[in-house]
């Protein structure tokens, strides 16, 4: 498993010996809860199967996802350097099957292959782009051009086939720093206007030039 993973994928099977001994397979079913705000991070986490959302919680209970992760690609490293506790909580949206790379084995390994730590700061400064793309929507778009964004990304570009996202609506909205009402509203609003159809989890993008050039 530790060889399918891109960060390790170009190491031979002698040097990837060291890490799997620091390694455990972490096996969560759908809802269980990975790891919570405040416990210590001493490794970092790479999802094989299934998915997992990253979320706040506040006091009051009410959750805002900040990152929704699918198989191969990893959470926990930057924490991991800093020697800091989680700051979010980790919940499986899927049953999931993960590996948790412990941190003094990866360190001892990063001294050993330099490429590691570059393909750490690689995939670390991905996930900065990427962050700084929400802040850049989150301030300039409006949770309609939000919610269109996603629609595309996750299309395959068939008009009239439908495909599925394998995510509640609810986490959906949460995501894209929506409440449940506006996503609704947006929703019934691209259906009525004959740009997607909606049944559960399964979209239909019924005209494609439309709904690219949609203005709430």
């Amino acid at each position: 498993m530790l060889g399918r993973v891109p960060l390790f994928n170009e190491l031979p099977a002698a040097d990837l010996e060291p890490i799997a001994r620091g390694t455990n397979e972490v096996v969560a079913g759908r809802g269980d809860i990975i790891f919570r705000r405040g416990d210590p991070c001493v490794g970092f986490h790479v999802v094989v199967e299934g998915q997992v959302k990253l979320v706040f919680v506040s006091a009051s209970g009410v959750e805002r996802v900040v990152r929704l992760i699918g198989p191969g690609d990893g959470f926990g490293e930057a924490l991991m350097f800093m020697g800091q506790r989680y700051i979010v909580t980790a919940q499986a949206l899927q049953d999931s099957r993960l590996l948790h790379v412990g941190r003094d084995a990866l360190f001892a390994q990063i001294d050993r292959h330099p490429e590691v730590a570059r393909k750490m700061l690689a995939g670390l400064s991905r996930r900065l782009y990427t962050l700084m793309g929400d802040v850049e929507a989150y301030t300039l778009q409006t949770g309609a051009q939000r919610l269109v964004s996603f629609l595309l990304h996750h299309w395959p570009g068939q008009v009239g086939e439908p495909f599925r996202i394998e995510i509640s609506k609810s986490v959906i909205a949460s995501r894209l720093n929506l409440t449940p009402e506006h996503f609704s509203r947006v929703l019934r609003e691209l259906s009525e206007r004959d740009l997607i159809r909606v049944r559960g989890r399964e979209f239909t993008v019924l005209d494609a030039d439309g709904l690219k050039n949609y203005r709430a």
